[in-house]
């Protein structure tokens, strides 16, 4: 059975791989196009410029994928786990204290693996590019923050789970899905007040006139917003982004301070209403009911198959603790959710679709959502030139070429496969 198992890890891995080069081909092929919604925006130094970036990008990527999947069949195929769940047990052979051991190692040894190549990427690329604007103090204070926010939640959450497992051994399944789902909520309601501080200093927006525009916006769109803020992202980044965090009463607008250089106000405008129309589309709503259901469905089987005698031995084992076939659970469940990668890009990018008509519709400047769109891809350096089959498979919002075209030429209410659509804004 573990070869089953391993074949298909690697026809995963081998599909996976298969799509990236698929992509950066097309790039190398087509990537000193400029495309007609481009021209004069971008130059063919520009656009070279964009073709460096993802590919060297893309370079880092494949050698740290490659890494973390020989790690992946070491732990897994190559009887790593076995030793290491020996150990845990001969530390710990406390539910609780064993477990968040057997853990928390996990996940300190996977951010240490990711410490080279996040310097790498900071320090390297990103400053090749012009984008990075971080010292390597703020680095290492970022990293210090991050580990320390994860260890909180991370053992909070996991005592809790093994909490609930030891006391409920019959009926955990629903009882951590519970857990999960008001852990969730919380998580959302303290994360503007409490986690995003730790990283960005919040102010009022400070051009003239803007936030007075963005709450007429808001009202016109019927939606209550507590705060407009704009954040000091450049002391991280040169790139631009503009986001809606918190729920109920504690939903606020945030804006990062180089998304208001790059661009005017009807341009803001209009990345704003995009985010308004995920709310007011409920695809936020919608994604959480379907994450929330999917987990439910998920926690049900783990129940059953983590008492399954023969889950070890799925990856050649003998036996294994409840943390070790937890591990082997993720896993095969991992194996199984690939392929249906391209279903959830899919409804990923028919929501986007429906935010850009709903920011247009609600803006009445559908040029302006365009116009925003060359810009954030300009000054990002996003790929103009991805493969189709690779964006049908990976991305969660359609190619940035294709929605400017769409907001520009075709006007909205068009799916994915070109038919019309009453609900698309």
């Amino acid at each position: 059975m573990s070869a089953a198992v391993f074949t298909a890890y690697l026809i995963v891995l081998a599909t996976g791989y298969w799509l990236k080069f698929l992509n950066l081909s097309h790039l190398k092929a087509h990537g000193r196009t400029v495309p007609p919604e481009f021209k004069g925006v971008i130059d063919p130094a520009h656009l070279k410029k964009i073709s460096d970036y993802t590919f060297e990008n893309s370079r880092v990527g494949l050698f740290e994928s490659i890494l973390g999947n020989l790690f992946t069949v070491l732990f897994l195929f190559g009887g790593l786990l076995g030793v290491y769940d020996h150990w845990v047990s001969t530390v710990s052979g406390s539910l609780l204290w064993g477990g968040l051991l057997f853990s928390f190692i996990l996940m300190y040894a996977g951010m240490l693996i990711d410490i080279p190549f996040s310097l790498f990427r900071n320090f390297k690329i990103e400053n090749r590019y012009g984008f990075n604007t971080m010292t390597l103090r703020l680095w290492l204070t970022d990293l210090l923050k991050s580990i320390a926010i994860s260890s909180v939640l991370g053992a909070a959450v996991v005592l809790s789970a093994l909490a609930i497992i030891q006391n409920s051994p019959a009926w955990w399944w629903l009882w951590v899905w519970t857990f999960f789902l008001a852990f969730s909520i919380f998580i959302m309601y303290i994360s503007p007040f409490v986690i995003e501080p730790l990283f960005f200093k919040f102010e009022p927006v400070k051009a003239e006139g803007l936030e007075a525009k963005v709450r007429v916006l808001m009202e016109r769109a019927g939606l209550k917003v507590g705060h407009v803020f704009q954040v000091d992202a450049s002391r991280r980044s040169r790139h631009s982004n503009a986001y809606f965090t918190g729920i109920g009463r504690v939903k606020r607008i945030v804006l990062f301070d180089t998304l208001i250089e790059q661009m005017t106000h009807e341009e803001i405008l209009a990345v704003l209403a995009h985010e308004v129309g995920h709310w007011k589309k409920r695809h936020v709503m919608k994604r959480i009911v379907l994450t929330e259901t999917m987990a439910f469905c998920g926690l049900f089987l783990a129940f059953h198959l983590l008492r399954w005698d023969g889950l070890p031995g799925m990856i050649g084992l003998n036996d294994a603790s409840f943390f070790a076939r937890v591990v082997i659970l993720g896993f095969l469940s991992s194996l199984v959710m690939f392929p249906l990668t391209p279903f959830f890009s899919y409804l990923s990018r028919r929501d986007e679709r429906e935010a850009d008509c709903f920011a247009s519709d609600l803006t009445g400047r559908p040029e302006a959502m365009a116009s925003a769109l060359v810009k954030l891809s300009r000054e990002n350096l996003a790929n103009l030139h991805p493969h189709p089959l690779y964006a049908k498979f990976h991305y969660s919002h359609p190619p940035v070429v294709e929605r400017i075209r769409r907001l520009r030429e075709e006007g909205c209410g068009t799916g994915d496969d070109g038919r019309g659509t009453k609900d698309g804004g």
